[in-house]
């Protein structure tokens, strides 16, 4: 191999590397922590566009206890969940700014949710997000979750960020 071709090979690893996001960085965007924290590692993204991120579903997981203890199925609504988690580090990463104690991310809406698996203790849920649009603060994505390429849960998420209000100083304070 050529000493150009080593170079530019040792760049395309960066290149790589630099789109994967293991979870203390997930947490510098997200202000959940566990049990809610729902995506373990970003494996891809394209600020401004698309972003792909896995949550690792495993039997320990607290919800399993009651939903359902005969047939554990990880619970649609935190799929949803998991889906604007990934979302809300795409949008964050796109702002290029990180969440503090000042800024919440809201559900504005949730459209066209559609389940079509079951997610399993085991299963390793593969997130896609994409960006539609952005208007007046608020950000419209595609969201799609699968599980070894099947699709598990498809819906279009809506989402704005705002200001903490319990957060901020009271007059006279």
């Amino acid at each position: 191999m050529t000493t150009e071709a080593t170079t530019a090979t040792a760049a395309a690893a960066t290149a790589t590397a630099s789109k994967i996001l293991g979870i203390n960085e997930i947490k510098e965007y997200l202000p959940h922590r566990y049990p809610l924290l729902l995506v373990d590692r970003v494996v891809d993204y394209e600020i401004g566009k698309t972003i792909t991120a896995i949550k690792n579903v495993t039997v320990n997981e607290e919800f399993f206890n009651g939903h359902f203890p005969h047939k554990p199925v990880m619970p649609g609504v935190l799929m949803i969940e998991a889906l604007a988690q990934t979302a809300a580090i795409l949008s964050f990463m796109t702002m290029n700014v990180k969440p503090d104690e000042n800024s919440v991310v809201y559900f504005v809406g949730i459209d066209n949710a559609r389940f079509k698996r079951p997610v399993e203790p085991g299963d390793q849920l593969k997130m896609d997000v994409e960006i539609l649009r952005t208007s007046r603060g608020i950000w419209k994505y595609k969201a799609t979750a699968s599980v070894d390429g099947k699709v598990a849960v498809e819906a279009e998420l809506m989402c704005t960020i705002r200001a903490n209000e319990s957060a901020q100083p009271r007059a006279g304070e």
